[in-house]
């Protein structure tokens, strides 16, 4: 399905739906736990639908409602507890690189071999690392093809707590999965990390541990870890936050538009890292209110801004310059990326490595298809650099030098990707637009995201 954008301004109020990071969670945990939990609120996306798919060959019960796609719904979990067991099955984690790093280490708990593969994307994803902490752990694992380092990947476990985990740590998944499964293990499960990134995420999975019952010690700098295990999990009736990634997309509309919009239902809990990108915005001139009474955004973009121009700049940073560590939210390389080129100055995106083992390599992704709609965009192993212009002067008057203009651009069957592009499409000058190829895989992270924008002015259509 190809997408349309072009020029428009938004208005009125948007709900985005759960944490995809929450939900996973949630789900996995659940099928650990004795007893019938509630979850509400779920992201009833792609990736989430797999993980509901994946937990039942564990011994877990789950219901869904009817109408999959709906915002706001309650799934049923019926836990394996004491009856969980080894996979049934193959698991096919579809496109979720979470729920193959979470579900991994939970299946070595058991004996006995356990297979786990994916679409053609997670194929090509690393699971060395993963492979490497299990061994350490006592069990036997493998990739089909050693040398590739990428699924189908076969373990035999069962893991043990005698030994203390060495490893890496720049994705954060796998560390979060064996920080799960730690509450199988007799005795404590010690994970030492050399390099930890995206830590937002792992202080996420310490907090869903310990509503579950789960004592975990994290020292400060996330390098060392203790979980105590075994844990009988109870059941719980939660509600999972509304989902910061997805934020950051009617978030960008609205700034690069003459708009005003309200986001409704953000998270405050302080488990999302990538909430961190309003004082990144905020830090450009962005006019963004938090309301934590009713935990709501306000964004003021365009005209519609204090300033009466909307103008993005780094005229008031050091060196006139902006420099962003992603390290700890790098899932907004791609909203941030796309809202850069709207940005008078130069934008530093740094520490984004990991970003090229996501769904695609979005560094190199970016740099492409961003430069075929007129950005000026540098790439290095770890950073992207975005030369953007506002599309007006300070004075309010239209800058001669924006010079984005539309085209037709790839997706790479990457949800971020998509949106982020579409996005940026709203905000061109008229009589120009951009065809976003693929654009259904949205799907995986925010299910009718084009209905929902289109609710409040984007415009959206299909090609």
């Amino acid at each position: 399905m190809k997408i349309i954008a072009k020029k428009t301004s938004l208005n009125g109020h948007i709900q985005v739906p759960g944490s995809k990071s929450h939900t996973i969670r949630a789900l996995l945990l659940a099928s650990l736990a004795e007893g019938t939990s509630y979850i509400r609120n779920p992201l009833p996306s792609a990736d989430c639908l797999s993980a509901s798919r994946a937990v039942p060959l564990m011994g877990a019960k789950i219901e869904l409602e009817k109408d999959s796609v709906k915002i706001g719904q309650i799934w049923t979990v019926q836990g394996a507890g004491s009856k969980i067991h080894l996979p049934s099955n193959i698991v096919d984690v579809g496109n979720s690189g979470s729920l193959l790093y979470f579900m991994s280490p939970i299946a070595a708990t058991f004996e006995g071999w356990s297979v786990f593969t994916g679409d053609e994307s997670i194929r090509k994803r690393p699971v060395s690392h993963v492979v490497d902490a299990l061994r350490q752990l006592g069990a036997q694992a493998f990739t089909a093809e050693e040398k590739s380092g990428t699924c189908p990947m076969l373990i035999k476990g069962p893991i043990n707590a005698s030994n203390t985990v060495k490893t890496g740590g720049e994705l954060s998944q796998y560390v979060s999965g064996m920080m799960m499964a730690a509450c199988r293990l007799n005795g404590t499960l010690k994970i030492e990390l050399s390099n930890p990134k995206e830590t937002p995420y792992l202080y996420m999975t310490q907090k869903w541990l310990e509503s579950c019952g789960v004592k975990v010690r994290m020292s400060e700098d996330f390098k060392h870890i203790e979980v105590d295990g075994p844990v009988k999990i109870k059941a719980f009736d939660k509600a999972i936050p509304s989902d910061w990634e997805a934020v950051a997309f009617p978030l960008i509309a609205a700034l690069i538009t003459d708009s005003e919009l309200v986001i409704n239902n953000v998270d405050l809990s302080g488990t999302q890292g990538d909430e961190a990108i309003v004082e990144v915005l905020k830090s450009l001139g962005a006019d963004i209110e938090l309301d934590k009474q009713i935990c709501s955004l306000k964004v003021h973009g365009g005209t519609k801004a204090s300033n009466g121009t909307g103008r993005l700049s780094t005229e008031l940073l050091k060196n006139k310059e902006l420099h962003v560590n992603l390290s700890g939210f790098p899932d907004a390389v791609c909203a941030l990326a796309a809202v850069s080129c709207f940005v008078e100055g130069t934008v530093f995106i740094e520490d984004i490595g990991v970003c090229r083992r996501k769904e695609t390599d979005r560094i190199k992704v970016l740099k492409s298809e961003l430069e075929k709609l007129g950005a000026q965009v540098e790439e290095g192993e770890d950073f992207l650099v975005i030369k953007g212009h506002s599309p007006v002067l300070a004075d309010g008057k239209p800058n001669p030098e924006f010079v984005l203009h539309g085209a037709e651009v790839e997706s790479y069957f990457d949800h971020r990707v998509a949106m982020s592009l579409a996005c940026l499409g709203l905000g061109l000058k008229e009589g120009q637009e951009i065809k976003v190829k693929d654009a259904e895989c949205c799907s995986v992270s925010f299910p009718e995201f084009f209905e929902a924008m289109n609710k409040i002015g984007a415009g959206f259509t299909k090609a």
